[in-house]
């Protein structure tokens, strides 16, 4: 499957994260990787200054640390979750 770089698909990738309990905060600062995870607080902060293509790719980059089980998420976030996390070809 195909994943478009648009703002509709990081929507959905930003509920998956959300449904699992994280707060995602866009701030400026020095991250180095263009994120950071607070996992006391449950955020992650990512480079405000990143366009849509960064943001989806570092989110996609983040899920398998987040640790997020499919069981957890609703029908259509699980779906999406299954799509990103198997490597899919990225189109612009």
């Amino acid at each position: 499957m195909k994943i478009r770089y648009t703002p509709a698909t990081l929507e959905k990738i930003e509920k998956i994260v959300s449904e699992v309990g994280y707060i995602i905060r866009y701030e400026r600062g020095t991250f180095q990787s263009g994120y950071c995870i607070l996992e006391s607080k449950r955020v992650v902060v990512l480079n405000k200054f990143l366009q849509t293509e960064g943001r989806i790719n570092t989110l996609i980059d983040l899920l398998p640390i987040l640790n997020i089980e499919a069981d957890h998420l609703s029908a259509e976030s699980r779906k999406m979750f299954e799509e990103v996390i198997t490597k899919p070809e990225m189109v612009a």
